[in-house]
């Protein structure tokens, strides 16, 4: 079957590889939709690992249920896309996003496990979760980065009129948004470098003000104004001002993340006492709660998504994404369309 893996630096190659087989009772689905993450660009602009075929956010049609008796051919499902042990303390207690073994054969992260830029995929049968019918496909493909920005809304632990700000525009910024709203904030400000970006967060509704992270009066401007921030891009600057920008006492909630080491200002947490927290993917709860809010419609992820593309366009979405001036936060791959 056909599918898109990594060839080199900021270069996908459309390959055949062999379809996937149910192994250690793993549930084989043919793929509807799947999503073009953040963390997905990583590893095209490095171009490593050569051979990888991602893609972590997707829905599924079941055709093996593998080990799964309560699933059947044609049952729509996800799953969480990681490979924790079961059985340390983190998994015990449903942090399954702190096992040790976690991203050891996740799902589209690592060469042993393809992701959803292909027509079909195995998925650990107890990672799988199977949807409602009130649930659309692409809704399906979007819950993995909902959950995500859910978990940083949940760790910035918003108060009812509190002030957040988030930094960065892309998809796990304005879900991040979206759930501060959510939790009460009465007033929150997205900082975006890109403007088009920047002005859709406004736009979808999920931010009260969108402010240019390129100017140089910023932090002079927003001086420690927010209660939380929940900063999305990883890079020395976004962390700086998430540091600057928090009042005395308040939450840093880190989900960007930086393959090299960064230098930041720690005397701001120091002599503001700020809480500096990192954030990793999600827990299991979470990511059924946003399952269950879509089927009750509580929430509507679909207006972030702005195209719907085939395997041969996947290149030039990735191209999008990372232009810095393209508008578009989140596209969806079609690996039958």
């Amino acid at each position: 079957m056909k599918a898109v893996a990594i060839k080199g630096v900021k270069e996908f190659e459309i390959k055949e590889i062999e379809p996937p087989v149910s192994k250690n009772g793993s549930v084989i689905v043919d793929v509807k939709k799947c999503g073009i993450c953040g963390s997905d660009l990583h590893y095209w602009v490095g171009g490593a690992p050569q051979g990888l075929v991602m893609g972590h956010e997707y829905c599924g049609v079941v055709t093996d249920p593998g080990s799964r008796k309560d699933l059947k051919v044609g049952d729509r499902v996800t799953a969480l896309p990681i490979s924790p042990c079961g059985h340390c303390e983190a998994c015990e207690s449903g942090n399954v996003q702190y096992c040790l073994e976690t991203w050891n054969n996740a799902t589209g992260l690592s060469l042993d496990n393809p992701g959803g830029l292909a027509p079909k995929m195995a998925l650990r049968p107890d990672m799988v979760f199977k949807v409602p019918d009130s649930v659309s496909d692409e809704e399906v493909a979007m819950v993995e980065p909902t959950a995500v920005g859910l978990h940083a809304a949940h760790l910035a632990d918003i108060k009812m009129g509190q002030k957040v700000l988030v930094i960065g525009g892309g998809i796990i910024g304005l879900v991040s948004a979206m759930f501060a709203k959510m939790e009460g904030a009465s007033y929150v400000v997205v900082s975006e470098t890109n403007e088009a970006r920047g002005k859709k967060a406004v736009d979808l509704g999920v931010a009260d003000e969108w402010i240019d992270a390129k100017n140089a009066k910023l932090t002079e401007k927003l001086s420690a104004k927010f209660d939380a921030v929940i900063e999305c891009c990883g890079n020395a600057p976004a962390v700086t001002s998430a540091l600057m920008l928090t009042k005395p006492g308040g939450t840093v909630v880190l989900v960007g993340v930086s393959s090299e080491p960064i230098t930041i200002p720690t005397v701001i947490a120091v002599m503001h006492e700020l809480t500096v927290q990192g954030a990793i993917a999600y827990t299991k709860l979470e990511f059924e709660t946003c399952i269950n809010l879509m089927a009750k419609k509580q929430i509507d992820v679909t207006k972030f998504i702005d195209d719907i593309v085939s395997l041969e366009e996947v290149q030039h979405s990735y191209e999008r994404l990372t232009s810095g001036t393209d508008p578009a936060v989140k596209i969806l791959v079609d690996p039958n369309k």
